[in-house]
Formats: C-alpha cells, sequence, structure tokens
C-alpha cells in the first residue's frame, strides 16, 4: 500500500529585506500618519479652499485663480519669484563652487568655510534684522552706505557748506536753488569785494573757524567769503560785523563775458581770497559744488534695488551651504584626473572648466535644485527687510499668500490658490531631482 507523502506548508511571504510585509507597514505606519496628517491633508485641503469664496461659503469654481493673474500685486510677486528663482541659485552655487576650488589651496581654508558656513546657523529673522540695518540709508547706520559713501568721498571732493544761500537783493544773485552764485557786478581791481552767505548752522561749521576779516587791497582781485550772521542779532547784512564766521576753503571763480573761467582761487582761513590782475572785469561766481548736499549713498532698500538687495542677504546665508555640499563632492574627485590634465598641458582655468566642473555636475545639480526649492519659499527675508513703502515692489509669492490670507487680505481662497500655485511651481523641479537620484541609482 503506497504511503501518502505530505504537502509541505507554503512559504511565508517575505520582502526583498526578509521582513513579513505587514510588520514593515506596521512600522511604517506612524510616519504614513505623520505624512497624511502634515502633507497629504493640507495639500487637499487648500486645493479645496482655494474654489471657494473668502468666506468658505460659496462655490467659485477657478475665480481665484483668474484673480491671480489679474491681480497687479500678485503679478508683481510672481515676477519677482522668477527672479529669484533664475538668479538666487545660480549665484549661490558659482560662489559656492569658487569657495569650495579656492579654498583647497590655502592652509586656512578651513577657518575661511567655517566663517562662510557661519550664517547658516542664523535664523531668517534674525538674518533679515541684520540685513535691515545694513542697507540704512543713513551712513552712519548702514554698513553698505557707509562703505559707499568712504569710496565716493576718496575721490570726490565733498561740500563743506551744504544748503548755504544769499540774501536777496545783495551783491550775489542765485542760478538756481544751492548755487551756483554769482555776483551782480563785475570786479575791480584793487577793490576788495565781499561776498556774503546765509542759511548755514554756525553750530555745523568746521571746527576751528576762524572770525572773517575784510580782504586788503591787492594789485589782483580780492575779496571775503563769510556767513552773513552776528551771533545773539544785531548787525549789518553785507557787511562784515564783529563775531561773524569766515567760510574757509570756498571756491571762487571769476568768469568772463563769455562764461570762460579765467581764474580760480580758494578762501583762507580769515575767509579772504586773491585773484590774479586778470580776473579785473570779471564777474565771481561760487559754484554749486560749494554748497551740494553730502553724498548719502545709494537707496539700497528703494523700488528699483531692494530685490537685488534682499537677493545679496539671501546668498549671504546660502553659498556657504553651497559650498560644503560642493567641497564634500570635490574630496571625491580623482586627482589622478586632474593631474593627467595637468600634464597635458591644461592650464588652471581650463582643469576647472573641462575636468573639475563636469565631475561635480551631480553635485552642483544637488545644490542648485535644493536652492531652487527653497527659494519660492522665501518669506522671511522679503517681508522683513523692506519697508512698507518698498514692500510691494519687492513682493514674492509666499509673501502675497500671507498678505491675501491674514495680512489685511482676508481672503483665504484666493491665498489657497496662490498656494497651490507654488505646490504646482515646485512639483516639476520635485520630479527633476527625483529622476535625476533614480538615474544615479541604476548607474
Amino acid at each position: 500500500m503506497a504511503t501518502a507523502t505530505a504537502t509541505p506548508p507554503p512559504p511565508v511571504r517575505k520582502s526583498i529585506t526578509r521582513t513579513r510585509p505587514w510588520i514593515a507597514a506596521l512600522f511604517l505606519l506612524p510616519a504614513l500618519v505623520l505624512l497624511g496628517a502634515l502633507v497629504v491633508y493640507p495639500i487637499g485641503y487648500t486645493t479645496w479652499r482655494s474654489f471657494f469664496d473668502a468666506g468658505g461659503a460659496k462655490f467659485v469654481g477657478l475665480d481665484n485663480y483668474g484673480s491671480v493673474f489679474s491681480d497687479d500685486s500678485t503679478l508683481t510677486a510672481l515676477k519677482n519669484t522668477a527672479i529669484w528663482v533664475a538668479v538666487a541659485p545660480v549665484l549661490a552655487t558659482a560662489l559656492g563652487l569658487v569657495f569650495a576650488v579656492l579654498t583647497e589651496r590655502v592652509s586656512w581654508g578651513t577657518a575661511f568655510k567655517l566663517v562662510v558656513f557661519m550664517p547658516m546657523a542664523i535664523s531668517m529673522l534674525a538674518a533679515g534684522i541684520i540685513f535691515r540695518l545694513v542697507y540704512e540709508q543713513d551712513p552712519s547706520r548702514g554698513v553698505a552706505n557707509a562703505v559707499v559713501v568712504g569710496v565716493h568721498d576718496t575721490f570726490a571732493e565733498s561740500s563743506q557748506y551744504p544748503g548755504a544761500g544769499v540774501r536777496t537783493g545783495g551783491p550775489l544773485k542765485a542760478a538756481a536753488v544751492g548755487g551756483p552764485y554769482t555776483t551782480t557786478a563785475t570786479t575791480q581791481a584793487g577793490i576788495p569785494v565781499g561776498l556774503p552767505l546765509i542759511g548755514i548752522a554756525a553750530a555745523k561749521l568746521p571746527a576751528g573757524t576762524e572770525n572773517a576779516r575784510p580782504a586788503t587791497a591787492g594789485s589782483g582781485v580780492t575779496g571775503t567769503v563769510w556767513l552773513d550772521f552776528k551771533p545773539g542779532g544785531g548787525g549789518s547784512p553785507g557787511v562784515i560785523d564783529a563775531g561773524e564766521k569766515a567760510l574757509k576753503g570756498v571756491k571762487v571763480e571769476a568768469v568772463d563775458g563769455s562764461g570762460k573761467v579765467v581764474a580760480t582761487a580758494r578762501s583762507g582761513a580769515d575767509g579772504t581770497f586773491s585773484l590774479p590782475a586778470s580776473a579785473d572785469g570779471t564777474r565771481l561766481r561760487l559754484p554749486a559744488s560749494n554748497f551740494a548736499e553730502p553724498y548719502n549713498g545709494i537707496d539700497w532698500l528703494g523700488p528699483n534695488l531692494v530685490t537685488p538687495a534682499i537677493i545679496g542677504s539671501y546668498i549671504w546665508m546660502w553659498a556657504g551651504f553651497a559650498m560644503v555640499l560642493i567641497a564634500a563632492g570635490l574630496a571625491g574627485v580623482p586627482r589622478e584626473l586632474l593631474e593627467q590634465a595637468r600634464v597635458d598641458g591644461a592650464n588652471e582655468w581650463q582643469v576647472f572648466r573641462k575636468v573639475t566642473v563636469p565631475l561635480l555636475a551631480p553635485v552642483l545639480a544637488v545644490v542648485l535644485v535644493t536652492l531652487m526649492i527653497n527659494v519660492l519659499k522665501i518669506f522671511d527675508l522679503v517681508f522683513i527687510i523692506a519697508p512698507e513703502p518698498s514692500q510691494p515692489d519687492a513682493n514674492v509669492l509666499a509673501l502675497q499668500l500671507y498678505l491675501s490670507s491674514f495680512g489685511g487680505g482676508n481672503n483665504p481662497g484666493l491665498g489657497s490658490a496662490i498656494g497651490v500655485i507654488l505646490l504646482l511651481l515646485v512639483v516639476p523641479v520635485m520630479l527633476v531631482n527625483i529622476r535625476r537620484m533614480r538615474r544615479e541609482r541604476r548607474a
């Protein structure tokens, strides 16, 4: 009699990691719950809310999306966001690449990398406050304008007496507000000329200013430039009274009938000046450069420069991030390839352009894509750095989302539509990044 052969039980199905599927699902469940609560649900609710009006009761279809592309402030935000995406990641990545390559050749490269990376430890809020002060218009407070004004004043002469004016009916007449001022009568050699000015606070005169004194007659044209104001009141207009101050360093030009300058002089510490005999019969002119307002720097946070200025602060923060990632990739580049290129006669620029950069292309792509996603969400720096008058010109989509929903717009439907548009802008970048990672994994 044949013996029945027992059928072996089917093997327990296990995954490639030799783990039962239900055990893997159990361990993944908390992460899936969090992912659904923090990502999937907000995306779904935002998309649904974008089809309703501000109150959320009336279904308006795609009207909110139509408002996004018809509203001037939102269009400005869209344009600025495009500028951010096109400029900020490229500049930060390029600067990080330069830093990473150059610091490999210096002994203090580690210290330099530490300093460049340090801004990453600062929050966006703190960085915004820092750069709001850096871009202050007043050079005594704003570092950027302090540097610009210092460089400008090194190469361009500054005015000592900004805002000085002349009396109506006096010996000087004004061609325009702030000069130039020209004498109403022609000069005569041997007869001193008085050039009185007003409109200057005595307290703002340069330290060590002397009292004015009348010029002595000479063979040429002489005269005095002074502040026609007597401390304590009194005195006569157009007359050098006791205690009235000289204006030192004022440029005086002798101009003939055709407008040609035939001689120039500067007033001394007592306000007197002397011109040669060739100035006889000319008119005296005080150029506007004597009274020009001092150079006050660049309006960094004005409508024209506010977006580039904020992008500069972003690059200051994120160039260190790009540098560290690129430096890590550079450490894995085979040195034999670089040396071989040099042996074959390539110079350092050719080695960098044709060997180093192509080998670093995967790392550069990671940095660039990461920064592109990051700038699409930029909000803090724009909100804090841009002053209220310039904020509409610096507006970006993330800030417009906040303003439309909570910052006075009180229209969550429109804000949700902007949020959906931001998501749609991020998705292509994410897909490109995922495809790149899969390609690298297969390779």
